[in-house]
């Protein structure tokens, strides 16, 4: 199965590649950005089928090294492998 974690800033934390991007977008004739954030993606293939299980050392990966929770937030998607189901 895969994992999806998206990583963001937490809200009023200074996003300074963010505002560039959109400085630069509105630069670019793009003016109807008014703002952008910049975030990561990990993907990350994972064995087993029980989701919930998953979820939660996922959970755990975030807390102890995906994240900075002081200063990110972060959302998990889990998805199960369809080849498995076939």
């Amino acid at each position: 199965m895969k994992a999806h974690v998206y990583v963001g800033l937490k809200s009023g934390v200074l996003d300074p590649q963010g505002r560039t991007i959109a400085r630069s977008l509105n630069n670019l004739g793009f003016d109807e950005v008014e703002s952008a954030f910049q975030g990561k993606v990990i993907e990350l293939n994972l064995t087993g089928t029980d989701v919930v299980a998953a979820e939660a050392r996922v959970k755990d990966m975030c807390e102890k090294l995906l994240a900075n929770t002081v200063i990110e937030n972060y959302r998990i998607e889990i998805k199960p492998d369809t080849k498995a189901a076939e």
